[in-house]
């Protein structure tokens, strides 16, 4: 069986029952957006195989065109035509529901039971897609919160399909904004700051980073600071899920045989380079996630080395016993790094920049082609925030990046001497060094299937 919880940071339950039980992986995502990184999630796929550039439809997020040549190829459709009983509650990709993309009454491919969110987060003030069926819920904790619903529907399901094979995904909105925390936890980390270590309120170096002002305005740190402690109020809910699925599995005598994992879709910044807060950017803290799994074969208190979300359903794939070779999917199984020490030595991380074609109406005096302009007129996006990176894992650790922009601008860091990214040393080392990196990074770009594995 295999349940994959959709999340973000692991709480003090939640290290303990799944950390702590099994295996920690230093995680990475390749793309640092929603939408884009959830696509390559389900369907094993980098985005340039797969096509989802943002969040919107017309960047193919949840589109008919994604519906059609992707979902049939996604890990949930292989598993329920391999016997699983599939359930899937919460949210799924920002534009699920849209009316020109099959509404409510699309239930994607590969899900026995259906319990989708329509469009983004939400706690309260939400629409469901039960099974196809337009369900509306309000504002009263007991009803209608939605991390307990989902909880409270995944043990449900339990109860009802205790006998495996089951793939169970649950992706409440935690701690995606609007950072609406249960009547229980609003007053929790009251005194909580976000840190400030690393690269936190120091100025940038590709232009939309410097834009930024440093050091930030009060307001900006006061509004970042009060996003962290709601963020991390949302997440004790989240917490009690883990407990409480993780409790049911073990009252069925089903945890023993149960693969539980634990990740989220990407990173999240708050203040590093005086960004205030966001994601959208190639740096380690965009890019790295928390990836948690336990289950059977798998001995507690490990870490290993980092694995990608396209690798994700190639692992559910082998657990239950499919061939990942004989799929479209670039990611492999990382069960066989369980065992063994030898695994990939670089990776790929895309993201296409998202601006606003007349500016933004609050900030007048940015001109047209920035986006996510807030608080205090500081940009987290632009058109040409499009970049592409090779993150080499050995024998160096190293992120090299290159823009589609005017300045054809190129970042290289030095992970091992420069955990935080503070010297972009591009124009400083070997420029054999670049030109192997450039090449290398041209054919990541055109991979596909085996050779995205290779």
């Amino acid at each position: 069986m295999v349940l994959c919880l959709y999340l973000q940071t692991p709480m003090k339950k939640t290290k303990v029952l799944i950390g702590q039980a099994g295996v920690s992986f230093p995680n990475a995502v390749i793309t640092p957006l929603c939408c884009p990184s959830r696509s390559s999630l389900l369907s094993g796929r980098y985005p340039h195989n797969h096509l989802v550039r943002n969040n919107s439809l017309e960047g193919n997020c949840s589109s008919l065109a994604w519906q059609k040549s992707q979902e049939p190829l996604a890990f949930p459709s292989y598993l329920q035509r391999q016997g699983y009983q599939t359930f899937y509650a919460g949210k799924y990709l920002n534009q699920y529901g849209h009316p020109a993309a099959g509404g409510v009454q699309h239930v994607p491919l590969g899900w026995t039971y259906w319990n989708g969110l329509v469009r983004n987060s939400r706690y309260y003030n939400y629409t469901l897609s039960a099974n196809g069926r337009e369900e509306q819920h309000g504002q009263h904790y007991q009803n209608d919160y939605l991390t307990d619903l989902i909880t409270n529907r995944s043990l449900e399901f339990l109860q009802k399909w205790s006998h495996p094979p089951f793939l169970m995904v649950l992706a409440p909105p935690a701690a995606h904004s609007p950072w609406t925390a249960a009547p229980g936890y609003a007053m929790a980390y009251s005194t909580t700051k976000a840190p400030r270590n690393g690269s936190f309120n120091v100025h940038g170096k590709h232009w939309l980073v410097r834009q930024a002002r440093s050091p930030m305005a009060n307001t900006s740190i006061e509004f970042l600071d009060k996003a962290y402690r709601e963020r991390w109020q949302t997440l004790l809910s989240v917490d009690d899920l883990v407990e409480r699925v993780v409790g049911r599995l073990k009252a069925l005598d089903l945890l023993a045989s149960t693969y539980v994992f634990y990740t989220s879709d990407n990173g999240y910044h708050a203040g590093q380079f005086s960004l205030p807060i966001d994601k959208r950017q190639l740096y380690e803290f965009d890019i790295r996630v928390p990836l948690l799994v336990r289950g059977p074969g798998i001995k507690a208190n490990q870490t290993r080395l980092p694995i990608l979300n396209i690798d994700l359903g190639p692992t559910f794939l082998d657990i239950a016993g499919l061939n990942v070779s004989q799929t479209a999917m670039d990611g492999q199984s990382f069960l066989p790094l369980l065992v063994m020490l030898a695994w990939r030595a670089d990776f790929l991380v895309q993201y296409t920049g998202e601006g606003l074609p007349t500016g933004d109406p609050a900030c007048p005096a940015l001109g047209p082609g920035v986006s996510q302009c807030f608080p205090d007129c500081v940009c987290e996006d632009a058109f040409n925030n499009t970049y592409a990176c090779v993150r080499a894992l050995h024998p160096h650790s190293l992120q090299y990046c290159e823009f589609a922009d005017r300045q054809a601008f190129v970042e290289l860091y030095n992970l091992t001497a420069d955990p935080h990214q503070l010297h972009n040393v591009a124009r400083r080392v070997d420029p054999t060094l670049l030109e192997a990196l450039n090449q290398r990074l041209i054919k990541l770009q055109a991979c596909e299937g085996p050779s995205c594995r290779a």
